[in-house]
């Protein structure tokens, strides 16, 4: 049976041309119309999961080649020349190869893994499917959004074969040395490159984002009304709207920078003399120009990874605690407070600039004033466990470690954002510590909290869960053994970005933390190919789904069929009547958005 009568009937935005059911192997559909220049949102969202995948393995995979460096300064590996060639001359990482491993990490990490990886998946997964959509508002921008980041990652893949070597100024790009070629050799081509990926990957959440929140504003089912949507697109749509705000800023300075290189300008160059090249006529630019439009986009970029996280673990909190989620309305009103605060405190990434002191007290003020909306978020969702009948599923377990880590990270951040504090321990393993316990491992959490949870509704099959609960408890472990300890080599000044510490005196009382940090490094990156294992056998070997509701949830994706066609629901779009957190209602374990209201209902 064919959805295109049905398809047309419900979407007037909708151009597709006889997409079938997902099942059903059509004539008129290639392989070529269904896995790759697809249009329907729920294989898109596939698309850039995966794609996110094979990026997660390569940045981890770097941080393990640049940690062996860290935790075994003197030792020589020979297998490493046979992988790396001559950015391992005599099986010892390269300084040259050591900074454009840590780069090329960091950029990957960033925004290929937990901003495309996360918002591409999920947003486009569930927001159809969540608010009652046959697709997105306009499937052809989705489908050229996944294709911006596919040619950005093939890009950012090629600047790691160029003869000069990937560019390795650090994943902030901070002039002059990105705005120089001769600066370094990790200055040339391959920052051309990394500067076209980024623009690539810029147009493609711009295309995401403005789909995202046109679908969520314009496409809700009869009866959905914004406070009967789950708080995953809530925080999906806030997550769009900041990237709709802050990466044309990101745009315009990296264009600023491909002119400073390549077009003789002086936007950041300014009175600048080059060992053996002698003074530069660059002059009346400003490098601190780019630090601001850099962390304009660099702050929003924090919640635009953390935000669909902290969405998606209070729906899978809710619905595995069987309790409604505590404070619905304050857990959008934090969501819509961290959004506006995200603008208006970048500059605390800056307090060493020279940056005027009462300027920096005034974001001081704003920087403490966002641990308010966030720690309403944490008392909800620990009230939103306290004395639920908790279901320990691996998404469960995935989304209380986000919490968990969200917490102790976030704690170090009211450190960070006191200025006096700050200028002790600027770019020093304190902010590393920091920054990946809070954004980086959290949001991780978050993404595999929701892989877990929305797994069995992408691909019809269960994921292992012994391996799934191995994944999770040596990857929580292995994340506060390798970050936890970096606050103390911070405290005590140790600088972050450096090759090699062992030649400094001060530093080292840390040779064994750091062998021991390498050492976790690699057990936990390890385990994450196990999941990578599961995940791929699961896909094609999995136990089937065989119920239509696996979770007993109250949300609309799951009245759809156990295998959606393109079009999400054979007959007529469900009508909602309630909102998505009645569970343990009136003695009933959990009432469907789509059951009537009755009238001898009690009120939540």
């Amino acid at each position: 049976m064919s959805n295109e009568a049905v398809l047309h009937a419900h979407s007037g935005a909708s151009t597709h041309e006889g997409h079938g059911d997902h099942h059903e192997h059509h004539h008129h559909e290639t392989f070529i119309s269904k896995y790759v220049f697809s249009q329907d949102h729920k294989m898109i969202a596939k698309q850039f999961l995966i794609t996110g995948m094979v990026w997660a393995v390569l940045g981890g995979l770097m941080s393990v080649l640049f940690r062996l460096q860290l935790g075994y300064p003197d030792a020589t590996f020979p297998w490493l020349e046979d992988i790396l060639g001559k950015w391992a001359k005599g099986g010892h990482i390269t300084p040259e190869a050591y900074y454009a491993l840590v780069t090329t990490h960091g950029t990957v990490l960033v925004f290929f893994v937990l901003t495309a990886g996360l918002s591409g998946t999920f947003a486009n997964f569930l927001i159809p499917l969540q608010v009652g959509a046959r697709d997105m508002a306009s499937p052809f921008m989705n489908m050229l959004s996944y294709w911006f980041f596919f040619a950005a990652s093939i890009v950012m893949l090629s600047s790691i074969f160029v003869e000069t070597g990937p560019f390795s100024g650090g994943w902030t790009a901070y002039p002059p040395l990105s705005a120089l070629g001769d600066a370094s050799p990790g200055s040339k081509t391959g920052m051309d490159l990394w500067l076209v990926s980024m623009a690539l990957f810029v147009v493609s959440s711009l295309l995401g984002g403005l789909n995202y929140i046109a679908t969520i504003l314009n496409m809700r089912t009869k009866g959905m009304s914004m406070t009967r949507l789950p708080l995953t697109i809530w925080a999906l749509f806030f997550t769009a709207v900041l990237g709709v705000l802050s990466f044309p800023v990101l745009f315009s300075g990296f264009i600023l920078l491909i002119f400073d290189r390549n077009f003789g300008t002086s936007f950041y160059l300014s009175d600048i003399f080059v060992n053996g090249v002698g003074a530069l006529p660059n002059e009346g630019g400003s490098a601190i120009l780019y630090q601001h439009l850099f962390w304009f986009l660099g702050h929003p970029e924090v919640y635009i990874i953390l935000l669909p996280a902290m969405g998606m673990v209070s729906e899978i909190m809710s619905v595995n605690a069987r309790k409604p989620i505590f404070g619905y309305m304050a857990m959008i009103g934090s969501l819509f407070a961290i959004a506006i605060l995200a603008f208006l405190v970048w500059a605390h990434h800056m307090f060493v600039t020279g940056l005027n002191p009462f300027l920096g007290s005034v974001f001081v003020l704003l920087t403490l004033l966002i641990a308010v909306p966030s720690a309403i978020k944490v008392f909800n969702w620990l009230t939103t466990l306290w004395r639920g009948n908790i279901r320990f599923t691996p998404g469960m377990l995935f989304a209380i470690g986000f919490v968990s880590l969200f917490i102790s990270g976030g704690l170090t951040g009211i450190w960070l954002g006191n200025s006096a504090l700050d200028i002790h321990l600027h770019d020093t393993y304190f902010v590393i510590a920091h920054f990946h316990i809070v954004m980086g491992v959290a949001s991780m959490f978050g993404m595999f909290a929701g892989i877990y949870h929305w797994f069995p509704k992408m691909y019809g099959k269960y994921l292992n869960n012994t391996m799934a609960y191995i994944h999770f408890w040596v990857t929580i472990a292995g994340a506060y053994m390798i970050f936890w300890p970096m606050h103390y080599e911070g405290l005590a000044g140790m600088p972050r970005r450096y090759y090699d510490y062992s030649i400094w005196e001060s530093f080292k009382q840390f040779v064994e933390l750091n062998r021991f940090i390498s050492t976790v490094a690699m057990i936990v990156f390890a385990v994450q190919l196990l999941f990578l294992f599961n995940f791929f056998y699961s896909v094609f070997k999995g136990r089937k789904v065989t119920s239509l509701n696996p979770w007993n949830s109250n949300t609309l994706e799951w009245t759809t069929p156990l295998r959606p066609g393109h079009g999400n629901w054979p007959g007529e779009i469900p009508e909602v009547h309630r909102w998505p957190y009645d569970y343990g209602k009136d003695g009933q374990d959990f009432i469907p958005q789509t059951t009537p209201v009755g009238e001898d209902e009690s009120h939540h």
